[in-house]
C-alpha cells in the first residue's frame, strides 16, 4: 500500500537515486537535500513497502505556488502515484495559502501533459528552449486554486 508523507532527509537518497531515472538533467543529491532546508519548500514522497517509488516538490511564496518536479519510479508508472502526489501537493499548497499553481512540462511530454490537464492545469504559455537534452520548448501551465 502507498502512503504519501513529507521529505525528510532519510528519504534524500532514493530521490536523488531517482531523478537520472526520470530527467534527462536531474538534480543531485545535494540539490533535493537542500529543498529541505528552503523555508518555500514542499516536498512529498509516495513511499511503497520502504521504498519511494514517487516524490513531488514545490515552492510557495505569498500566493504562487510552483511545482517543482514530480516525478515515478519507472517501475511504478501508470498506477496513479503521480496524480496522487500532485493532487496532495495542490491540497497542502491551498492549504498553506497559494491562490494557483504553475509548472514548465515539456511540449513532447503527452503522459504528463494528460495528467496536469486531468487534474485541472491549463496552458497558459510557452518558453522555447526551456528544455535542454534535447532542447525543446516548456509549456506553462497553470491551476486555479481559489
Amino acid at each position: 500500500m502507498i502512503h504519501i508523507e513529507p521529505m525528510t532527509a532519510a528519504w534524500v537518497p532514493q530521490v536523488a537515486a531517482l531523478e537520472p531515472l526520470c530527467f534527462s538533467t536531474p538534480w543531485s543529491e545535494a540539490g533535493v537535500a537542500a529543498e529541505l532546508d528552503n523555508p518555500v519548500s514542499q516536498w512529498y514522497v509516495a513511499v511503497e513497502d520502504g521504498q519511494v517509488c514517487g516524490y513531488v516538490g514545490g515552492h510557495l511564496v505569498i500566493d504562487e505556488g510552483e511545482v517543482m518536479n514530480l516525478a515515478t519510479a519507472p517501475t511504478h508508472r501508470r498506477r496513479g502515484i503521480a496524480e496522487q502526489l500532485l493532487r496532495h501537493l495542490c491540497h497542502k499548497m491551498k492549504q498553506a495559502g497559494a491562490a494557483f499553481l504553475l509548472l514548465e512540462v515539456r511540449e513532447s511530454n503527452t503522459p504528463a501533459r494528460t495528467l496536469y490537464e486531468k487534474c485541472g492545469f491549463t496552458t497558459v504559455g510557452r518558453r522555447p528552449h526551456y528544455y535542454s537534452q534535447p532542447d525543446e520548448t516548456g509549456l506553462v501551465l497553470r491551476k486555479e486554486l481559489i
